[in-house]
């Protein structure tokens, strides 16, 4: 079988597989390049989008350049009642990668309770941080090396970043001037403190899920990969998942699966698929007029995103990122991949307490030498820096609810947004945190006047205006088809669909609860996990102490 990439069916026969992949994001390309490891399986991957050969998601500062084009879905959340009415935007990469292929390429797994707690609420001790480290290793290529948290020969690279920013050096300094340890492995063995982010690239390159996992593995005859083709439907026959419907080329066609359908979708695409086919609420499928197929409450519910707080200051000389596209910026990328386009902008970062009681931090900052606000609607206008604030241990939920049967239509997404208070209170910490940084060590004599919140605004009343005000997405959403054992939970511990044989869901939508970090590299390990149950394979948690 062929493994065409321009979208084009098959033309004779049943069009029938073993295993069909909706959506080729981060875990998608990572389980369908698994899976056609065994040539005896014959995997479809399907995607709405389009290719991945694009100079500004290959070059990494370039990534809010893909925002708001064909390259992401571009969705914009329900007004929020916790940010007076304002409304969000969410990109969501529409391409080869998925998001992996537009993100900011930090490589964090999360904290050890994060998984832990994901054990207790599934009950099942296979997600447990011992039980999943290998995995992160088996799919980590660590420029630093192999050890006990870090593995290499895996097909994601990690390295860390070729050409950091001086103001990078400075904050680190900054913030050990401030009190806060300095850790240079935020994946190893405490996630607390100050360090540079590793990221996810080759040589100063981007490199996403497609890079690592699908475009090794598109010459395997048993491995079929569909680009412009919008999956519309899940079929489903006597309480099993027998292949999909999808539009391409201006017909609606169908792919039979023998095995499984495997949605990776992602926090808002795998709920609304899953819906659109009938799985779902079913009051609510019935008021959209949605025929159901099984009633099953908690799909679309539960859904987390981390918040983020921009503190921005001028600067007093210095160049920063917003002047990197220059001819001198792409000569240095172009020859050695080396300079300012190396950046992901975020390169430093932070994991703190937002008060001393708390048994794990949740806060988590991305500094970065540039002006970045308002979710980069508008480029930078002056040299500026950011301190992101952003809460990573979330109390909030959401919901991803369908606006109409239609399957063009954009889902309705409530992230809510501080529904609850500790995530006010948490955020007003957080920036009071950053100014404490910023007033101390090297930083101190980089950075002019706080252009935001502004160096007039003091006290929690006032802070507590300025979040409701400033605060933006990270783009990290989750949990809306979450794992567990209660009667909300979409899927079991084995990703499997509650209710209905032959289907799991396999991206970020399943976590139980939110990792404090970065959901890049979670998702990645997520599909690991999967390939492994579709192909009857254990990992023994011993290796996880392997150097």
């Amino acid at each position: 079988m062929s493994a065409p990439l321009d979208g084009r069916p098959d033309s004779a026969g049943r069009d029938e597989f073993d295993v069909v992949v909706v959506g080729a994001g981060s875990a998608g390309c990572a389980v369908a390049g698994r899976l056609s490891e065994d040539p005896t399986l014959r995997v479809l991957l399907l995607e709405a989008g389009g290719s991945d050969d694009v100079l500004e998601v290959q070059v990494p500062a370039a990534l809010y350049k893909t925002f708001r084009t064909r390259l992401d879905w571009n969705y914009t959340t329900e007004p929020q009642p916790g940010l007076d009415g304002r409304k969000l935007f969410w990109p969501r990469g529409k391409l080869l990668g998925g998001s992996s292929s537009i993100n900011a390429m930090i490589y964090i797994r999360g904290a050890r309770a994060d998984y832990d707690e994901w054990a207790e609420l599934t009950g099942d001790p296979s997600w447990s941080y011992d039980h999943v480290l290998p995995l992160f290793r088996r799919m980590e290529d660590n420029a630093r090396g192999a050890d006990r948290f870090h593995g290499v020969g895996g097909p994601l690279r990690v390295e860390d970043l070729r050409s950091p920013h001086p103001w990078t050096r400075a904050v680190v300094q900054s913030a050990v001037a401030a009190g806060y340890p300095r850790n240079d492995d935020f994946n190893g063995a405490t996630q607390e403190g100050v360090g540079q982010y590793q990221v996810t690239q080759k040589r100063g390159r981007r490199w996403s899920s497609a890079d690592a996992y699908l475009h090794p593995a598109e010459r395997r005859p048993n491995l079929t990969v569909r680009t412009g083709a919008l999956t519309t439907r899940v079929l489903v026959e006597n309480g099993r998942a027998t292949g999909v419907e999808y539009r391409s080329g201006g017909r609606v066609h169908t792919a039979y699966a023998a095995r499984e359908v495997v949605l990776s979708g992602g926090a808002v695409n795998s709920p609304h698929l899953l819906m659109l086919s009938g799985i779902g609420p079913a009051d609510h499928l019935r008021e959209v007029g949605v025929e159901v197929v099984h009633d099953l409450p908690g799909v679309g519910g539960g859904l987390q995103d981390h918040p983020l707080v921009p503190v921005v200051w001028n600067v007093r000389s210095g160049k920063s990122l917003f002047r990197a596209e220059s001819p001198s910026g792409y000569a240095k990328w172009f020859g050695a991949r080396r300079g300012p386009l190396t950046s992901n902008l975020a390169e430093a970062g932070l994991f703190t307490r937002s008060v001393p009681e708390l048994p794990e931090p949740d806060l988590q900052f991305h500094f970065l030498p540039v002006k970045y606000w308002k979710q980069a609607e508008v480029d930078p206008d002056v040299d500026a820096f950011t301190a992101a604030v952003v809460l990573v241990h979330v109390h909030s939920r959401g919901s991803v609810r369908l606006r109409s049967a239609d399957p063009s239509w954009a889902p309705a997404i409530d992230a809510g947004y501080l529904t609850d208070e500790r995530d006010l209170e948490a955020l007003v910490s957080g920036v009071e945190k950053a100014r404490d940084i910023a007033a101390v060590g090297p930083l101190a004599s980089v950075l002019a006047d706080e252009w935001s919140p502004g160096g007039t605004v003091h006290g929690r009343d006032a802070l507590r205006e300025t979040v409701k005000n400033t605060m933006e997405s990270l783009y990290h959403p989750v949990s809306s088809c979450r794992m567990g054992t209660d009667e909300q939970a979409v899927v079991d511990s084995q990703l499997r669909v509650r209710g209905i044989e032959g289907l799991r869901v396999v991206d970020a939508s399943v976590m139980p609860t939110l990792v404090r970090g970065n959901t890049n590299a979670p998702t990645i390990m997520i599909a690991e996990r999967a390939a492994d149950l579709i192909l009857g394979r254990t990992v023994d948690p011993a290796l996880a102490a392997a150097g």
